[in-house]
């Protein structure tokens, strides 16, 4: 079972891109963020051509999150458990396989010790009641998405720049270790512990050649389903080229089941 996750920052304007990642890397299911999109507008005939089933819930030019499987998917929850009616859309879980696929996308929290970065550890800390349930009762749990935090000194290009800044504060990195507290594996760090590896590049000062980037997009599996990863990576390639987005896809590949088996 091969799963993706990627920020696409408007589904739309990277569709193309999108299309032609999906042909090239045929993942079993792909976690989007930032759709950007209403439902009534969202591209689904397009992925379905492609053999992808489509559960998604959006809003217009912000936010939205999707879930795209080659097999059918199963709806959990499009709200996460303690929001208020008329949220922010940021948060999808699904059933595929036997696997309960949560895609997120954390909220940014804009400047520390603000409201809005408040309001981001309330969300963090009811994303880790929602899993701490689920992983009760389902074994095999992945957790893919933008998480807009940066859990470790290996995780920044320049960490006397980025210490106590937004997405890097202590604070916000032990609501991951919290996360990972839970049994979850963060499957790019177990296989590629050193520093360098990121999936975040802001478009201006050629900071993807430089190399200032960030890893804030994550893949966590719990421990039944980490048993049988076989490798995960970024792929910076698709970072590059004509009007892509800021982020890269990570993929993490777990084996271990029958031939034509998620």
């Amino acid at each position: 079972m091969k799963i993706a996750t990627w920020n696409v920052n408007s589904i739309r304007a990277r569709l193309p891109r999108l299309l032609d990642w999906l042909g090239r890397q045929q993942p079993d299911v792909v976690c989007l963020q930032e759709t950007k999109v209403v439902d009534a507008l969202f591209p689904r005939a397009d992925l379905e051509a492609l053999g992808y089933q489509c559960v998604f819930t959006g809003q217009k030019t912000y936010n939205g999150v999707a879930v795209l499987s080659r097999t059918p998917a199963v709806e959990v929850l499009r709200d996460l458990p303690g929001e208020p009616a008329g949220s922010e859309r940021r948060f999808l879980a699904v059933d595929v396989a036997g696997v309960r696929v949560v895609c997120v996308y954390v909220p940014n929290g804009r400047e520390a010790d603000s409201p809005h970065w408040l309001a981001k550890l309330e969300w963090l800390e009811r994303l880790r009641a929602f899993l701490a349930d689920s992983l009760a009762t389902v074994p095999e749990l992945v957790v893919c998405g933008d998480f807009n935090i940066a859990p470790g000194d290996a995780d920044v290009w320049d960490v006397a720049l980025w210490q106590g800044q937004n997405l890097f504060t202590g604070q916000e990195k032990a609501m991951f270790d919290r996360l990972l507290d839970l049994g979850l594996t963060d499957t790019l760090r177990h296989h590629q512990p050193g520093p360098g590896v990121f999936t975040w590049w802001d478009y201006r000062n050629g900071a993807l050649h430089r190399g200032w980037g960030l890893r804030i997009d994550h893949i966590l599996a719990s421990a039944a389903l980490a048993g049988r990863l076989l490798k995960a990576e970024v792929d910076r390639e698709a970072r590059k080229g004509s009007q892509p987005s800021d982020h890269a896809p990570v993929i993490a590949d777990f084996g271990g089941r029958p031939a034509g088996e998620f």
